[in-house]
């Protein structure tokens, strides 16, 4: 059975789920701190292996003789793309991103160290993405509280 609109509105909201943390976030509960750990160590641990990875990348380079200019540009665009990874991703757990993640989502996948290490970073502060949805979450908890008090407010007035 579907709600009604107006029964929705009349609910509490509800915090939205993170990744690898559901709503632990909330309250930093149910092995939140050893979440935030796994989840940092886990990132830097596959960035060093990427890193890795791009070395190999370079060395087939190198190997094969294609020249120092092609080297050059390889190695460019792989701190390019990582750089505006990290960018791009650190600017997401602050706000919402107005664009479609599909528009870079290539530049993402070659920089996808940048992505890791920012994961690595936010997660020594708080889970990322965090500030933001509890902004938006106490936001939300606000106006409903708001809205609450003024509909119990003007049932008091009807019933007198």
């Amino acid at each position: 059975m579907s709600e009604t609109p107006a029964a929705q509105h009349d609910e509490a909201p509800a915090p939205e789920p993170l990744r690898f943390f559901g709503t632990t976030w909330v309250d930093h509960d149910g092995g939140y701190a050893a979440r935030r750990a796994g989840l940092g160590t886990g990132a830097l641990v596959a960035a060093a292996a990427g890193a890795f990875l791009i070395r190999f990348a370079y060395q087939g380079f190198d190997d094969a003789n294609v020249g120092g200019f092609v080297e050059l540009l390889f190695v460019v665009a792989v701190a390019v793309c990582t750089a505006l990874a990290f960018g791009q991703t650190w600017s997401g757990f602050q706000r919402r991103s107005q664009s479609s993640r599909a528009d870079s989502r290539g530049l993402l996948f070659i920089g996808f160290i940048g992505i890791l290490v920012a994961y690595a970073l936010r997660c020594l502060t708080e889970a990322p993405g965090e500030g933001l949805h509890r902004a938006e979450y106490e936001a939300a908890r606000t106006a409903y509280e708001r809205k609450a008090k003024a509909r119990r407010a003007n049932g008091k007035r009807k019933r007198k």
